[in-house]
């Protein structure tokens, strides 16, 4: 009964907006202001800016098996949430410095924090970003900063744009140590970033958090690789400890079109049809002695003596984003990426985006958080990644009336973790685009697979899942 009522709210509200909407945007000025913008000169090359964020998801989940909901056995869920809600300050100071903040909080729903001790609701906003950048050349030739930066070598969607993405989100699978051994995909990092020509490259040295820092107990060291915990080298292993490695990263990209804009460190989603770009990229991430496991020295003997192992991440990506015909407003999006994803020995972490449910009964689970909507999102093996979408004609609803968007993307995995079974996530879905990325509707379907443990702990694949969720996004 309650999902019909909230699928019903969801139409009527639709049916009312498509009614009205001529007569509001009629109540539109002309001309608006699209931005919090204030001028620090009088030719407003000098400003400094500020932008809001909001997207709030209603979500139907069908769970993973032997889910439970604050303690009660829960086959599907119903949630509300905010995904994201930011806030961003940044501007051009002088003709060379910049800076950049961001504040705010991610995946706050009524299961946020509940597995703390004690829990606690009011916790979640923090700094993402805080950096200063400065250009060294009259052009975008050579920009170089630090702070905490979300600059990443990996991939365009390692450091998105979340406020312009086409799909519902983004791959999270590239955000590859998000809230592990860094702040939300942020790190403390001085970098160097530019474009020459038609190559926009990024590269740079961060320090890591220690994972025993995240706020969550650090794995137990094991038969998989795991990310270093260094607390634990005290008393007689004092003074044994691998410590904490830098970690270097490198984007570069070749644009054969338009050249992408450089204001802030972020990449877009998609331009929707407003400017012409497609460009080939390779990108990578070193890491020494990130994480650590038990070897096994003789085959079917015991596992005995911690090794550790680097993280290395390589990727090799194309992005496709252009106008069609230009009077209709039509444009198409398209994205492919190959991902060889190295974090050591049989390495797999299960994640379920804004979880919401906070336990399981099932016993033969392959990781104690593979409950709600986790699937094995992250691990050493091969990814391929791709998304499509098509902006249609904007006269399809009326000129006045927004456009709309449909789209499609899935995940292959081949995880070593997995025992080398395929794991392949698939999203469809469409954005109903009020106001551009402004005013958003995004109605998302999601597959995605389950697995758990035979007698033998052999890992063998349950049925397959789906999620539907409704997203409403205002950013400024």
């Amino acid at each position: 009964m309650r999902n019909l009522f909230i699928v019903t709210l969801i139409l009527l509200s639709l049916a009312v907006y498509s009614q009205t909407a001529d007569s509001v945007s009629v109540a539109i000025p002309k001309k608006e202001k699209n931005a919090l913008k204030f001028n620090l000169n009088d030719d407003g090359s000098h400003y400094f800016q500020v932008t809001f964020l909001n997207q709030t998801w209603a979500r139907f989940n069908q769970s993973n098996d032997s889910t439970t909901q604050f303690n009660k056995t829960s086959p599907s869920t119903f949630d509300i949430g905010l995904r994201r809600t930011r806030m961003q300050m940044f501007g051009q100071i002088t003709d060379r410095a910049f800076v950049y903040f961001q504040f705010g909080q991610n995946n706050f729903n009524s299961a946020y924090n509940y597995a703390s001790n004690p829990a606690n609701r009011k916790i979640a906003a923090f700094f993402h970003d805080a950096l200063c950048e400065y250009k060294l050349s009259k052009g975008n030739q050579l920009k170089i900063g630090g702070g905490l930066s979300i600059m990443n070598g990996v991939s365009r969607f390692s450091q998105p744009s979340v406020g312009t993405i086409m799909t519902l989100d983004v791959p999270v699978f590239l955000q590859y140590s998000v809230d592990q051994i860094d702040q939300f995909d942020r790190r403390l990092a001085l970098y160097a970033r530019g474009q020459v020509g038609k190559l926009d490259y990024r590269v740079y040295m961060a320090n890591p958090f220690p994972v025993n820092s995240n706020g969550s107990a650090a794995p137990a060291l094991g038969k998989a690789a795991t990310f270093v915990n260094t607390a634990v080298y005290t008393g007689a292993l004092a003074g044994k400890s691998p410590g904490i490695s830098d970690q270097y990263g490198g984007y570069f990209a070749y644009n054969i079109f338009d050249m992408e804009g450089h204001n802030t460190p972020y990449m877009t989603g998609t331009y929707l049809g407003s400017k012409k770009v497609w460009n080939i990229a390779v990108g990578g991430v070193y890491q020494k002695n990130a994480t650590w496991y038990l070897d096994q020295k003789v085959t079917n003997g015991p596992y005995v003596d911690t090794t550790f192992a680097n993280m290395m991440h390589l990727s090799f990506e194309t992005f496709l984003d252009m106008p069609v015909n230009k009077e209709k407003g039509t444009a198409v999006s398209a994205f492919a990426g190959y991902y060889n994803t190295n974090y050591g020995n049989k390495y797999l972490r299960y994640n379920g985006i804004m979880n919401p449910a906070t336990g399981t009964t099932q016993k033969r689970i392959v990781q104690s958080n593979a409950y709600g909507n986790a699937f094995p999102m992250f691990g050493t093996g091969q990814v391929v990644y791709v998304q499509f979408g098509y902006l249609m004609s904007k006269k399809l609803l009326g000129e006045k009336n927004g456009q709309l968007m449909p789209y499609l993307s899935g995940q292959y995995a081949d995880y070593t973790g997995l025992q080398n079974k395929a794991m392949v996530v698939y999203d469809i879905g469409f954005n109903w685009l009020m106001k551009g990325h402004n005013s958003k509707l995004s109605i998302d379907y999601q597959n995605r697979p389950t697995y758990h443990l035979d007698p033998n702990n052999d890992i063998q694949t349950g049925s397959r899942k789906s999620c539907i969720t409704v997203q409403y996004q205002i950013s400024i």
